[in-house]
């Protein structure tokens, strides 16, 4: 990787890292549900107008927005709404990475390496670890909610590679991932209507440009701009130019700049024992990265009929 490269690598750590500080701000104003729907409604509405879909089944377009768009942010923004400190719910995130591993090797046929599996081990004894320290300081149920949507996240990873894996022409990974936002916003905001009542939403983002809660729009904008737009393009950039196994790993940063920042500026201290999880987690999650190319990649549960597209390689 070239040090422009890698420098672009680190800025989408950063960018992603303060992420969970713009949502918390968020939060601070915004129902969970509706901030969530509120964060992709925004991108979805140019996208439908100027965006061409890309030629991908529509299933695993689905597949990718209900999994990295809807699942992962209902629980993360629910979770975080609950109380889930902002550093640890950048931690516990990257559940995604062991969970993306094993749901491949289930789902998709991948054989796993040694590494791979010493990793996941590793990276579960340090969520165990985690919440075996929740439990005793404050409620479970956050930390449960934030690996849901690691799971969920994964479950996107997935849908992103078969859809990317069958598409018709050439790649187009910014334009998949523009219209995965297309995907979360109707069912989160019927959600927030069913859970958080069907004004209470509106009403929030009515009393937004007030005083006291323009700094909401501020994390609102953030999270668009940079944390998505911005964030997620340059990263695609970089997944398409570099093997995932030199990329992917970068992402296991982000904790590192989550917890910093919730220190620094919410002035959030993670006792030891959840510090000496988050680096387990981060070492187990970075052992499952390494995993060797399979041998018959077309070979999965989900195959369509083979396209001359080769699979995406899956990311964090």
């Amino acid at each position: 990787m070239t040090p422009r490269d890698r420098l672009l690598g680190l800025t989408v750590i950063v960018l992603w890292g303060l992420n969970f500080l713009a949502i918390r701000v968020g939060l601070d104003h915004f129902p969970p549900f509706f901030f969530a729907a509120l964060r992709f409604l925004i991108i979805a509405i140019p996208v439908v107008i100027f965006v061409p879909r890309p030629q991908v089944p529509l299933r695993w377009l689905l597949l990718y927005g209900f999994g990295f768009g809807f699942g992962q942010f209902v629980f993360l923004f629910w979770a975080m709404h609950s109380g889930m400190p902002t550093g640890l719910a950048s931690l516990v995130l990257q559940s995604s990475a062991p969970f993306t591993v094993l749901l491949g090797a289930f789902l998709l046929r991948e054989k796993l390496s040694v590494w791979q599996v010493s990793g996941i081990a590793v990276a579960v004894a340090g969520m165990s670890l985690i919440g075996w320290d929740r439990s005793h300081h404050a409620a479970l149920l956050p930390v449960i909610l934030t690996l849901l949507g690691g799971l969920s996240w994964a479950f996107g990873n997935l849908g992103s590679r078969l859809a990317a894996a069958n598409t018709v022409g050439e790649p187009a990974p910014m334009r998949l991932m523009l219209w995965m936002c297309v995907i979360p916003p109707l069912p989160m905001l019927a959600l927030s209507a069913v859970v958080e009542g069907p004004t209470v939403g509106w009403h929030a983002l009515g009393t937004a440009f007030s005083a006291d809660a323009w700094p909401s729009l501020v994390g609102l904008a953030y999270i668009i701009v940079l944390g998505t737009i911005a964030g997620s393009g340059l990263w695609t950039m970089l997944m398409g130019r570099y093997p995932a196994g030199m990329v992917a790993p970068l992402s296991l940063l982000v904790p590192v700049v989550g917890i910093g920042a919730s220190w620094l500026f919410l002035h959030e201290d993670p006792s030891p024992l959840s510090l000496v999880g988050a680096v387990v987690v981060i070492a187990g999650a970075s052992a499952a990265q390494m995993r060797r190319k399979p041998e018959n990649p077309e070979n999965t549960v989900f195959s369509d009929t083979p396209t001359a597209s080769p699979p995406a390689r899956l990311g964090v």
